[in-house]
């Protein structure tokens, strides 16, 4: 069993006053960790399972708010595990996390007690997304509001203002924004960046990443003295606050 402890400050809180725990189960063990990571950095209490009985023993001993589940799992298959963890009253949020694609797959997934499904490759930045929606359907109050500076991101409206002005901003300059508020005042490298909003099938020969934020600075820097947004050289990109 792997655990990964939360920062200090939680960022949520279960209904019993506790904080948020979750469970990966997932046998890949760079995406298990860059996913534990990420969920981490949220605030959140993370533990991993490396195969299907390991997952299932941790379903039923612990109480976790949502879970993250593949499917094609080491010792016991992922709807399996599902079916016994429905059939013993489990009560966690479940997100299928597959390469299985076909509707006839997302229906059974879903039939068999899954909450959402979610199909690799993804982006890290939607991960969390998900994740969070299905803890707000389980009742556990987020709050939606990024902000940096001036600057204020809704995830859930999908609106974003600097001081009084609104910006419009494509879907891919949204997400990447989300990724530089939520890790503002800290370098953020390329390579996170793609997998945070591309996905982990990225082309890392590609410069897409450097294409996107230049719209993106554009978009929220234009009029305004103060520029937030601000590239380290060989490295990565900033949100800058001071």
């Amino acid at each position: 069993m792997n655990a990964r402890l939360s920062k200090e400050k939680v960022k949520a809180e279960s209904d019993e006053g506790g904080p948020i725990r979750l469970l990966v189960i997932e046998d890949e063990p760079h995406l298990a960790d860059s996913i534990a990571r990420r969920l981490t950095e949220e605030g959140y209490i993370v533990d991993i399972a490396r195969d299907g009985e390991e997952g299932l023993a941790l379903s039923l001993t612990k109480r976790y708010q949502a879970i993250v589940l593949d499917l094609l799992l080491p010792k016991k298959d992922g709807l399996q595990l599902l079916r016994e963890i429905r059939h013993n009253k489990v009560r966690s949020m479940v997100l299928i996390l597959t390469a299985k694609s076909t509707v006839e797959n997302r229906v059974e997934g879903l039939r068999t007690g899954a909450d959402d499904y979610m199909v690799k490759p993804f982006a890290l930045v939607e991960l969390v997304a998900r994740v969070e929606s299905l803890l707000r359907r389980q009742g556990v109050q987020q709050s939606t509001i990024l902000r940096g500076a001036d600057l204020e991101l809704d995830t859930e409206t999908r609106a974003v203002r600097r001081a009084s002005k609104v910006i419009r901003l494509t879907t891919k300059e949204f997400l990447l924004l989300e990724v530089l508020l939520r890790n503002k005042n800290r370098v953020v490298t390329r390579q996170t960046i793609a997998e945070q909003v591309w996905g982990f099938a990225f082309d890392t020969g590609t410069n897409l990443v450097d294409v996107n934020i230049n719209y993106l600075r554009k978009a929220i820097d234009r009029g305004f003295s103060k520029k937030l947004i601000h590239t380290v050289r060989g490295v990565g990109f900033i949100f800058r606050e001071d």
